[in-house]
């Protein structure tokens, strides 16, 4: 019973040897794609958007003809300002990365929920294009009423500026008092 048990253990395992090898060796491109977004407001009415996109070939093979398609911003909200909303690349070997970068201006206030970009590529050993799409961006909150943000605060200031003001001199004094003046070097060794 024990002999037929370990047996039985042996071919799974070496049939999941034989399968991990399979699959190790038609490895292809795995492509990989990060979108990101971010808001610059220019005037209380103008906010640029400024969008990125990383594409990055985590497989074992080279990844040919890939296409970066972005085209999910509407042309009533947005207006391309610099780079294009495509792309397109020759090739992109194992374990390289490419990026691509366009920015957008608005004057509409809305919340912008993006799509995720589609990229395409060629596999030499499939005839039909491959698809992979980039991770998705946050909604973006544009022209929204934030609140100014404070890099002083003066009431802090006003509260403990007097405390801080009056430790310092006091550490200052102490040092002065500590330490050793030069002319006294000098006295002591005459």
């Amino acid at each position: 019973m024990a002999d037929c048990a370990s047996k039985f253990l042996l071919a799974t395992v070496l049939a999941l040897l034989c399968f991990s090898w399979t699959i190790a060796a038609s490895d292809g491109p795995f492509i990989v794609a990060h979108k990101k977004a971010a808001l610059t407001r220019l005037k209380s009415d103008i906010e640029r958007i400024s969008i990125s996109i990383d594409i990055y070939n985590e497989g074992s093979a080279t990844a040919y003809d890939v296409s970066l398609y972005d085209d999910n911003w509407s042309q009533d909200v947005f207006e391309i300002v610099a780079g294009n909303t495509s792309m397109s690349w020759e090739r992109l070997d194992a374990g390289a990365s490419l990026s691509h970068s366009f920015e957008l201006e608005t004057k509409k206030k809305t919340v912008f929920y993006g799509a995720p970009a589609v990229i395409t590529f060629r596999i030499p050993t499939k005839a039909a294009l491959q698809e992979a799409f980039s991770t998705p961006i946050l909604p973006l909150d544009i022209l929204a009423d934030r609140p100014p943000e404070k890099k002083f605060d003066s009431k802090l200031m006003a509260k403990y500026g007097s405390l801080i003001s009056v430790i310092s001199i006091v550490v200052l004094f102490v040092y002065l008092l500590a330490s050793p003046s030069k002319s006294n070097a000098a006295k002591k060794k005459r």
